[in-house]
């Protein structure tokens, strides 16, 4: 039998991934459910990827791209970045839980904890631009607390009030 070839199969692998994170959490994450959700054999999956730590890290390594912040110089920052973080939480919730839940794997999974650390530099390297590192660090962690907070209890996103949260961190 001829070996067919696929060059997207290792994407539709992470992609599938993604979804059964999104509808199941991480611990309904296999090689079996991310093939079957492919539609690829399992042998496929296990190929691109030895273990599921190496699938997650591919999956969150996706997600990290979806989200670095565009800080044009002369905006008024802390708008900007409440207005990010209402497009996150108020367009895609699902996505954004599910961002959540990969990067907050990285608790329990070392593997994770390389590409959580670049999420979080490329936000903070974003900020640097228009602010401090100390306090590009202090907003990377206030918009963290924020999105968790409407995440975890189901509320609205308040952006008036985002803004001035991140207003009052970026005070000189």
């Amino acid at each position: 039998m001829a070996r067919r070839y696929d060059p997207d199969r290792r994407q539709r692998i992470i992609d599938a991934a993604i979804r059964v994170v999104g509808a199941k959490g991480i611990a309904g994450l296999s090689h079996r459910s991310a093939a079957a959700e492919a539609d690829v054999p399992l042998g496929s999956t296990t190929y691109h990827f030895a273990t599921l730590d190496d699938l997650l890290v591919a999956a969150l390594r996706q997600a990290n791209e979806s989200f670095t912040p565009v800080l044009p110089p002369g905006t008024d920052l802390a708008a900007s970045l409440a207005r990010l973080l209402g497009e996150l939480l108020s367009g895609d919730r699902a996505r954004a839980e599910l961002e959540y839940e990969l990067y907050l794997a990285a608790l329990r999974r070392p593997a994770l904890r390389p590409v959580a650390a670049e999420w979080y530099e490329a936000v903070a390297g974003a900020l640097s631009e228009r602010v401090d590192p100390a306090t590009a660090r202090a907003v990377v962690a206030v918009m963290d607390g924020l999105s968790l907070q409407v995440l975890l209890t189901g509320a609205e996103y308040d952006e008036s009030g985002a803004r001035e949260i991140l207003g009052r961190v970026m005070r000189p």
